[in-house]
């Protein structure tokens, strides 16, 4: 489910404000029960070979963004939903973008497919067709392409295939009323199936959701509780369930509820939906956001669930962020268990032995810690600073400080040092070290002890692969952080830290990731864009000269034949190769034959991956 080779744009209808949400996911991880009275728009669906292609598939063509062609259609729908996203109807007021660009900017328009594996085209040509959208792209310093040689020799939007917002409906009227009139039905109480005989459950309550634990069919190993399924990305499923329990539709796991005392995030709210709401907060708030903005792929965010994360943590030791900046931020978790209700700090939560699958977290709450004299501050190391990559250590950091009118100095009162993933079973808390900085101020020396007790404290498990490293990068977050605290330090915040490495929010190298203080760390580096110049011999014309690619619009599309497409060559893997597990190294865009190939469809992709809702 990572490698968005097969992305959709997923639409729902709400007929109580007349408003359709839009957003990216992995078709693969998607099961079909949690589709109902959903509009699945594919990369076909935006543009084929009948109805002409969209700008997005024309432009990634243009722009020599396509090699292999498996992933194309995924970067496709990552764009395109990205465009929809950007082009909603604004405040009254709002400036329209020029014509030929979306009111995308160039910095959203690299995140779009920053969850999108590409193994060989290389990223620029498809990023050059991304920002190509962006009303705030300086065209000249777009890549090579096949637009910029008509008529005259230069840059102009006009040359690039016009695009318009709202060109394809995601959301078709037939089945805007069809939900309607299930809505009549509820409310001329029609009571509203709690199952369906494919043994696909959707209770819309917890009362319900008991009712169904308390059946006598349940099972722990045959019933699966999902809210998203992504979790089937990490932990892939040996066996197949005979039933689903889906909790999305429970009104009470999706409740966001702002007060002065902080945020209550309901269990089954989206990351995405989190992100949103901890944005348009304090400091701690934004910080927050702004790392889990680094969790996983966009498409994989949009469906994924807080709780779902937290859960995977708590139960299956999963190596998670979420859980390590939750934990520093102080949260506590409301759970139900078979019995009651509880309600226990997020540290408790995850120091109880494994949870049963009767016992449902229900919501998530973060303390609002204001903005006077607290210092919060999120690190990770992972192998790529975005996309679905999980972290070797990740740490969280948060200090409410006091200043000394004797001495100018800052004085620790309180202080969470909390580290994850570097080789234990869940996110915990650096106590000792923490009890050792109350009531400090920090200086060189009380830095040293404190990095000395930390080696102490991490220790990670027998068989962490790397467990130096994943020391050594625990201490360096924890020695940057104390040295933006320190006062008698020469240049505190020349903290040093491995390439790559987000510290204090930010990415070393990019400074892309944070509007509040971008970072000091790696400020030298090289720019890292220019215009993209080649010189072209007229020896061997045509040979060397950028030119489109035959079929590449047909890749983008995603309706491509390749020659495994074919029935003859499946009979042959059938016939020759039964009883042998046949993979491929890239994401396969299309279905084969399940009557032909029943017994090996799985290794070339899931199934639903080409189904094209119309």
């Amino acid at each position: 489910g990572g490698c968005g080779a097969c992305v959709v744009l997923i639409s729902k209808y709400d007929p109580t404000t007349d408003e359709v949400t839009e957003f990216s996911a992995s078709s693969c991880l998607t099961l079909v029960g949690s589709l109902n009275h959903c509009s699945v728009t594919t990369s076909e669906g935006i543009g084929n070979t009948r109805d002409g292609y969209h700008p997005v598939q024309q432009r990634l063509a243009g722009f020599h963004a396509s090699q292999c062609g498996f992933c194309t259609p995924g970067m496709c729908m990552s764009i395109f939903s990205a465009l929809v996203k950007a082009d909603k109807p604004g405040a009254a007021g709002e400036p329209a973008p020029p014509p030929g660009f979306s009111k995308l900017t160039s910095c959203e328009a690299e995140h779009a497919v920053s969850g999108n594996l590409c193994r060989c085209t290389g990223y620029r040509p498809i990023v050059d067709a991304c920002k190509s959208f962006a009303a705030d792209v300086d065209l000249e310093d777009l890549g090579l392409n096949s637009f910029w040689k008509k008529g005259a020799d230069r840059a102009e939007v006009g040359k690039l295939p016009e695009y318009s917002s709202g060109a394809v409906c995601t959301f078709p009227e037939f089945l805007k009323s069809e939900i309607k009139a299930s809505v009549d039905n509820q409310t001329n109480n029609v009571p509203a199936a709690i199952a369906g005989e494919d043994g696909w459950y959707h209770p819309r309550s917890i009362q319900e959701l008991h009712s169904l634990f308390d059946s006598n069919w349940f099972d722990e190993k045959s019933v699966k509780i999902v809210a998203s399924n992504t979790g089937a990305g990490v932990y892939k499923d040996q066996d197949l369930y005979e039933k689903y329990i889906d909790i999305k539709g429970i009104p009470e796991l999706s409740v966001i509820n702002r007060s002065n005392k902080g945020v209550e995030i309901g269990a089954a709210v989206s990351i995405s939906k989190a992100i949103e709401v901890f944005s348009d907060g304090t400091p701690v708030f934004r910080k927050i956001a702004g790392h889990l903005s680094k969790v996983a792929s966009p498409f994989v965010r949009n469906t994924a669930t807080v709780g779902g994360n937290v859960i995977m943590s708590q139960r299956l030791q999963f190596p998670s962020d979420i859980a390590t900046v939750l934990l520093a931020a102080g949260s506590t978790v409301t759970i139900q268990t078979a019995s009651k209700m509880l309600c226990l700090t997020l540290e408790e939560f995850l120091e109880q032995p494994p949870c049963d699958a009767k016992t449902i977290l229900l919501s998530i709450f973060v303390p609002d810690w204001g903005s006077d004299n607290v210092i919060f501050e999120t690190s990770r190391a992972a192998p790529r600073p975005f996309g679905n990559a999980v972290s070797y250590v990740n740490s969280a950091f948060l200090a409410r400080t006091s200043g000394d009118a004797a001495s100018g100095e800052l004085i620790v009162d309180e202080i969470c040092l909390a580290f994850g993933a570097y080789g234990v079973g869940h996110a915990s808390r650096a106590r000792k070290v923490e009890e050792f900085l109350k009531g400090k101020s920090v200086s060189a020396s009380v830095i040293l002890e404190a990095v000395r007790l930390l080696k102490d404290v991490i220790s990670p498990s027998e068989g962490t692969t790397h467990p130096e490293y994943r020391v050594s990068l625990a201490v360096s977050f924890l020695f940057s952080f104390l040295s933006s605290l320190a006062t008698d330090l020469d240049e505190p915040a020349k903290a040093i830290t491995p390439n790559g490495i987000s510290t204090n929010g930010t990415m070393n190298g990019n400074g892309a990731s944070s509007l509040e203080k971008q970072s000091k760390v790696g400020s030298d580096d090289l720019p890292i864009r220019s215009r993209q110049e080649l010189v072209f011999t007229e020896e061997y014309k045509p040979v060397g000269k950028p030119t489109t690619k035959a079929g590449a619009e047909l890749q983008a599309s995603g309706i491509l034949q390749y020659s495994y497409s074919s029935e003859l060559l499946q009979c042959f893997f059938k016939g020759i190769l039964t009883g042998f597990m046949v993979t491929f190294s890239s994401a396969v865009p299309h279905t084969v034959n399940q009557d032909l190939f029943a017994s090996h469809s799985e290794p070339f992709g899931s199934s639903f991956c080409s189904l094209y809702f119309s």
